[in-house]
């Protein structure tokens, strides 16, 4: 069965027909009711919150954000973003509570740093994967979205993506531009091996208030079945009080990576970078 980002590009795909198509089926609406919850759980909200919804279509998953109860720690607010057209319009013609932005998630996520509390992402994020064009770089769309995504939470927030690879390659592709952008990244199974598998990528953004269990994927996921932890950052050599030493090229090009995802220019690292400068006489 061939999928549809094999073939076109989501807002061409998704015009007036197939967006109407998608929102009225009843099995679709089921399954993205099932998978937003999942996802609600995951991210394990305590209070009402600000979260983004990646790829948010006509609103399906962002109806199960302003329904959760009160007692369950909703209701929350939520924006959506998402590069059709078609489908925002049928989300404003359904009246959503949600905020919505047509925005293509390949060009980075718009919104000032530390905006949302939370994001969440249901079957959109393996598009970035396909090139439409020569132009097209799916590395470089990946890491244009994770870093804007990384930006646009608040230090210790999270983000829970659902999506569907098309293979081991793209999901090695996928979580390895989320880790490379900053995040703690586990990867979550919902009935593994069989044909209905769905995956979720749990991601944590940075530090928390909770004595630092959020920069850690397994403080997130403790206690459930079939989790994959990954986490393949870098750990650079340190200082011997536990602290890489400053002005060393590790410290450098950690201080530039910082940079970069606040949207500031910084100059190409070579092999110079961090190299002593010889004594002149």
């Amino acid at each position: 069965m061939s999928r549809p980002e094999d073939t076109l590009a989501a807002d061409i795909h998704y015009d007036d027909v197939e967006a109407r198509k998608y929102t009225t089926s009843s099995r679709i609406k089921n399954i993205q009711a099932s998978m937003s919850l999942r996802a609600l759980e995951l991210l394990n909200l305590q209070s009402p919150s600000l979260i983004l919804d990646v790829g948010c279509g006509s609103g399906l998953s962002g109806e199960m954000l302003s329904s959760v109860p009160a007692d369950e720690g909703g209701p929350h607010v939520w924006v959506g973003m998402d590069i059709s057209a078609s489908m925002l319009d049928v989300a404003l013609q359904r009246d959503v509570d949600g905020d919505l932005l047509l925005a293509d998630m390949g060009q980075g996520v718009p919104f000032r740093a530390g905006t949302f509390d939370a994001a969440i992402s249901i079957s959109a994020i393996q598009w970035l994967c396909n090139a439409e064009s020569s132009e097209t770089s799916p590395s470089g769309r990946l890491s244009r979205f994770f870093n804007g995504l990384y930006a646009s939470l608040r230090r210790g927030g999270r983000a829970v993506c659902q999506f569907y690879p098309k293979n081991d390659a793209q999901r090695h592709m996928i979580t390895a531009a989320a880790v490379k952008a900053g995040f703690g990244a586990g990867i979550l199974e919902d009935d593994p091996e069989t044909k209905n598998v769905k995956l979720y990528l749990v991601l944590t953004a940075g530090g928390s208030a909770d004595g630092g269990k959020g920069q850690d994927i397994t403080g997130v996921v403790e206690g459930m079945d079939g989790v994959d932890v990954l986490d393949s950052r870098r750990r650079g050599p340190k200082s011997g009080k536990g602290e890489i030493k400053k002005g060393s090229k590790i410290w450098i090009l950690k201080k530039k990576e910082q940079m970069e995802r606040k949207g500031k220019i910084v100059k190409a690292t070579s092999k110079y970078t961090g190299r002593k400068r010889r004594v002149q006489f």
